[in-house]
């Protein structure tokens, strides 16, 4: 039996990890081998990499540090969680983990645009995720925004701040809701795009005005949030599908907490890390006692 159960190998889960051996818990995580952070070229606004960092590197440095500590990390998915009158019973390929609490740090997926060498695109920075970590490495390049809603909007208004290059691929027939503030703001706007290909280290999109370039294209279309393990257990979901939780990150299920974008719509690594700290602090406080 497990003091805690952490599902998810990312910065959150591997942060929460390392406090709670740090407080000699047991603690062991389960991980699939997706975390979003590794989908990063580099970071630049994570604290202590003045340089950056990869996101690969990252998750490699915390997962030693983990393992330092003697953290088991398994390779495997997670497939459901039973609540126990001693805690709860996970179930996985290699068979069942039983632990007295829970530490979800499964992230999101982000929905991703249909295109050929989309994988190599993000890897080389032609596709980005997340102005708010990346805004600044593209100051002054031709920006795209890909989408129709209202995030899209916003995140085109996010990244005017640094390019006055900002063109929304706005995935509808119909206007824009916002199109005369857009025009205002020196956003442009192109209508129906058809086709996103990868040239000559640029993105190229086909739209009813023909075809632009550009030197970055943010997807704006929403992610799927996975907590599909905890919202069995009972526990409450935010209108983007996100856990609930109070401020210690337990969520409405006692004994199951959650950290990073899990939680959060503001995906950062700060943030998770943060997250996670709070959570291990109190899940060791509520578990037994162990003096030595």
């Amino acid at each position: 039996m497990l003091d805690c159960l952490v599902v998810g190998g990312g910065p959150a889960g591997l942060t929460a990890a390392v406090y709670l051996a740090r407080y000699r818990r047991s603690v062991a995580v389960y991980d699939a081998g997706h975390s979003r952070a590794a989908l990063i070229p580099k970071s630049h606004n994570y604290p202590g990499f003045p340089t950056g960092i990869s996101g690969a590197e990252l998750l490699e440095r915390s997962a030693l540090q983990a393992e330092f500590y003697g953290v088991p990390i398994t390779r495997d998915w997670i497939t459901g969680v039973e609540k126990t009158t001693e805690g709860f019973v996970a179930r996985s390929g290699n068979g069942e983990v039983s632990a007295r609490t829970l530490l979800l740090a499964t992230g999101i997926v982000d929905i991703a645009p249909q295109m050929e060498g989309l994988d190599e695109a993000v890897r080389t920075g032609l596709v980005r995720y997340c102005p708010v970590c990346d805004g600044f490495e593209a100051s002054d390049q031709r920006i795209a925004v890909m989408g129709a809603s209202e995030g899209a909007i916003s995140k085109a208004r996010f990244l005017r701040t640094y390019s006055n290059q900002v063109t929304l691929l706005w995935q509808q027939l119909s206007e824009p809701p916002a199109r005369r503030e857009l025009d205002r703001e020196g956003i442009l706007v192109s209508i129906g795009m058809s086709e996103l290909r990868v040239g000559d280290k640029k993105i190229w999109a086909i739209t009813q005005e023909g075809e632009a370039c550009f030197d970055v294209l943010y997807p704006a279309l929403g992610c799927d949030v996975r907590s599909g393990l905890a919202v069995p257990l009972g526990a409450t979901t935010g209108v983007a599908g996100c856990l609930e939780v109070d401020e210690h990150q337990c969520t409405s299920v006692s004994g199951v907490f959650a950290a990073g974008d899990v939680v959060s719509d503001l995906h950062q690594i700060a943030v998770g890390t943060g997250h996670a700290a709070i959570a291990a602090t109190r899940i060791h406080k509520i578990l037994p006692a162990h003096p030595r």
